[in-house]
């Protein structure tokens, strides 16, 4: 082509000997037309610098020529068959260059590229039916019971050879499966027995017993005082012991186990009328164990390291000494049936209400008192220094990697510890290999990470997971948007229970519609939600979280919604075996009706597609309209008592009158939330992320900003402990105090409900 053009040049070369300067440019046009445009000019006038212009023969310019002037007829012929055969020339060039499909490139950096490949891998990623199925195929009772002998020691204590060994196996699981595998270390106090100085009870001078078990976190030291009987310790219990006329300051106090309290709150009740020591034993009546049955458990009322509240303990060199106001200033020890039926025959006094009647063999079961003989306990408790380590594991997520689910399981143990830590442990290893899998192999891509942990030293009061928590809040704080507990899971059969953060009770009920009932309770084939259909769900299923919880510090210390449930034996109480070395497998399968595996594998597909919706959908499947419900039946209790309080005109101006009124902000705050989502285009990344930020403040944000972690580390505003909660509200006397606390309560469900109303213009603060 361009041979024939410089021959053309040639020829009109030696045609034109004219001095007059003539500019052709062809110009080759890409618009939508697609037409080629050559453009002639004839003219002594500058071309246009901006012009496109493709120079035929030579690129960047025009052809120029300087022909010689002739006025021939001729001449002028062949000038126009030259400027035809040019035009003919650039039409041609022009066609082919037009139809030659080169697509502009997209420019943009490394990171644009990177987010724009996962947004479509996450987009192209399985349904949520196959989400599902994959789990269900990849979690079986087969390989429940393969990982079980894995797991299983006969004692795990923390920080003991046993846990080290666990910990290793834990560790090594997550490697092998391709995960981010890490290690969070701290150096705690833990409470054990004197292995030189056993503790020791005594009646008179007799020696009633040198018990092996022992309750970590009692004061030390010697007391002895009366003995008393009081049944379970529970606050209607010493009422009616006051009520009765039994002196209770300086005395002995003897107390059976319950399920109902824990150690911890019974101890704390005694504590607070002026006992010197507690003796708790396990009756027959609630525990079928032989009378030799040791018991073991903790008597702080709280979680964590005792002697750091408030902050981790990473290294005890860098605190001023302090300790947890939860720790008790009394003795406390666990004995046998045997020895405390000793104590009971020799304590006289009044007989006991019928409801205090226990069944000890020829046992009275006298309230004692004044005319009982002396008690003396003496506990020699030792604090120990000892590291303990803390196991996590990361599946990332390929949209939003830094908002993660957190799985976890306590490790250790006292004794075989099969329903307390085995179990859970075993589904945490499984839970992780199954989604492991399922990324790597069948093509399941989570917009968020799932983080599975396994904790430490859980026995002495979830001291691993809070210390984990104290360490990390600043980083958790909007991260960590949902906990779930995977210890006892299954403790027997016939119910299925859970306490959970409101925020997830609609998450709950759909994935119980979508699970099928492991064992079917004799309804083969139907879901777990079929059992409590009918009825009311929250009533069915929910139980209040108790301080004991492995979920509870997570929610009431660190404002992270959560969740624990339990598939347990229909009418039971508790399960009766927890501190104790009867904890183990023959037990648990007893207790289950030897469909453990079944059982477990079906907690295990709960917990995962809890998990996995959170993980999978663009908006966090946590409802805030179902927090809505149960801060109006606690605002509803408050306005009804204050009414009774100023009903005398002692406090007039004591009115629940704007906790309504914040009351009512998070409510058009959640529903506008509601519309909005409605409204929402799902593929919007940046609209989803906003409103999920929305979402998880509502937890932390219920978290009282008035009271001191340290002093009062459960905030919460319904769940937490201390003056600053609603409960408080319902209890108070001093009018001053009632009207401090309505305030405080009353702000921080307004800033709850500022902050799920979005930016601060759009706030709908009415106070």
């Amino acid at each position: 082509m361009a041979a024939t053009i410089n021959q053309a040049r040639s020829a009109l070369s030696k045609m034109f000997n004219s001095e007059r300067y003539s500019h052709f440019t062809l110009q080759s046009d890409g618009e939508e037309d697609g037409g080629s445009h050559v453009e002639v000019r004839l003219s002594d006038d500058v071309v246009d610098d901006h012009a496109p212009s493709e120079q035929v023969g030579q690129p960047g310019g025009s052809p120029s020529y300087m022909p010689r002037p002739q006025q021939n007829y001729r001449k002028v012929c062949y000038l126009a068959l030259g400027t035809l055969f040019i035009f003919i020339i650039g039409y041609l060039i022009g066609y082919v260059s037009h139809h030659s499909h080169r697509k502009e490139p997209i420019t943009c950096d490394s990171e644009q590229e990177v987010g724009v490949a996962e947004e479509a891998v996450v987009e192209s990623s399985l349904s949520w039916n196959d989400i599902t199925s994959l789990l269900a195929q990849r979690l079986t009772p087969d390989a429940f019971n393969s990982r079980l002998s894995d797991v299983e020691q006969p004692d795990h204590a923390a920080g003991s050879s046993a846990d080290g060994i666990l910990e290793y196996r834990v560790f090594d699981s997550f490697k092998s499966l391709e995960m981010e595998a890490w290690t969070d270390v701290h150096h705690v106090q833990l409470q054990t027995a004197n292995s030189q100085k056993p503790n020791r009870v005594l009646i008179g001078q007799e020696e009633v017993g040198q018990p092996k078990g022992y309750l970590a976190y009692s004061a030390t030291g010697k007391a002895q005082g009366k003995a008393v009987y009081g049944n379970y310790g529970s606050r209607e219990d010493l009422m009616l012991l006051q009520t009765l006329k039994v002196e209770l300051n300086g005395t002995v106090i003897l107390l059976r186990a319950t399920g109902q309290i824990s150690l911890a709150q019974q101890v704390a009740n005694v504590a607070a009328l002026g006992v010197s020591a507690v003796l708790i034993y396990l009756d027959p009546k609630d525990y079928k164990f032989q009378p030799t049955t040791e018991l073991y458990g903790h008597v702080h009322l709280g979680s964590g390291d005792p002697f750091t509240p408030g902050f981790p303990s990473f290294n005890h060199t860098q605190f001023p000494p302090t300790q947890s106001s939860g720790l008790p200033t009394v003795l406390a020890q666990s004995i046998t049936a045997a020895s405390a039926a000793k104590i009971l025959t020799r304590i006289g006094g009044l007989e006991s209400p019928l409801s205090f009647k226990g069944s000890l063999d020829n046992v009275k079961y006298t309230l004692g008192g004044a005319s009982s003989e002396d008690v003396t306990v003496e506990v020699n408790n030792v604090l120990q220094d000892t590291e303990i380590h803390n196991i996590f594991g990361v599946i990332k997520g390929f949209t939003e990697p830094d908002r993660y689910v957190v799985l976890g399981a306590q490790r250790d143990a006292w004794g075989p510890g099969y329903a307390k830590a085995t179990v859970g442990t075993t589904l945490l290893l499984e839970l992780a290999r199954a989604v492991s899998e399922m990324v790597h192999t069948d093509g399941f891509r989570p917009r968020r990470s799932l983080v599975f942990a396994s904790w430490s030293a859980g026995e002495y009061g979830c001291v691993g997971s809070t210390e984990w928590l104290e360490g990390f809040f600043s980083s958790l704080d909007r991260r960590a948007f949902t906990y779930i507990s995977l210890d006892g899971v299954v403790t027997g059969h016939g119910e299925f229970k859970a306490s959970a953060s409101p925020l997830l009770y609609s998450l709950l009920e759909s994935t119980m519609k979508e699970v099928k009932n492991p064992i079917g309770f004799g309804e083969s084939g139907k879901s777990l939600y079929d059992k409590v259909s009918g009825v009311n769900f929250e009533r069915a299923v929910f139980e209040p979280m108790k301080m004991e919880d492995s979920a509870y510090p997570f929610l009431a210390s660190s404002g992270i919604p959560s969740l624990s449930f339990r598939f347990v034996s229909q009418g039971s109480e508790a399960y009766p075996y927890y501190g104790t070395s009867l904890d183990n497998k023959d037990h648990l399968g007893y207790a289950t009706a030897h469909r453990l595996s079944s059982l477990a594998t079906g907690a295990g597909l709960v917990a995962g597609q809890l998990a996995l919706r959170l993980v999978h959908d663009h908006i966090l499947r946590l409802d805030v309209q179902r927090y809505r419900t149960v801060l109006s039946q606690s605002v509803f209790k408050i306005n009804q008592r204050l009414k009774q309080v100023t009903r005398d005109g002692s406090a007039e101006d004591l009115s629940a009158r704007w906790l309504i009124m914040a009351l009512g902000s998070y409510s058009r705050a959640a529903t506008d939330l509601n519309t909005e989502l409605l409204n929402t285009d799902l593929t919007d990344t940046l609209a989803c992320h906003n409103i999920n930020d929305r979402i998880m403040r509502v937890e932390h944000n219920l978290l009282s900003p008035y009271v001191s972690p340290k002093e009062v580390p459960f905030r919460h505003l319904l769940f937490g402990r201390g003056s600053h909660t609603l409960a408080a509200l319902l209890e108070g006397e001093d009018r001053e105090a009632l009207r401090t606390q309505l305030a405080l309560a009353t702000w921080t469900l307004q800033g709850c409900a500022n902050a799920l109303s979005g930016d601060v213009w759009d706030s709908d603060n009415q106070i």
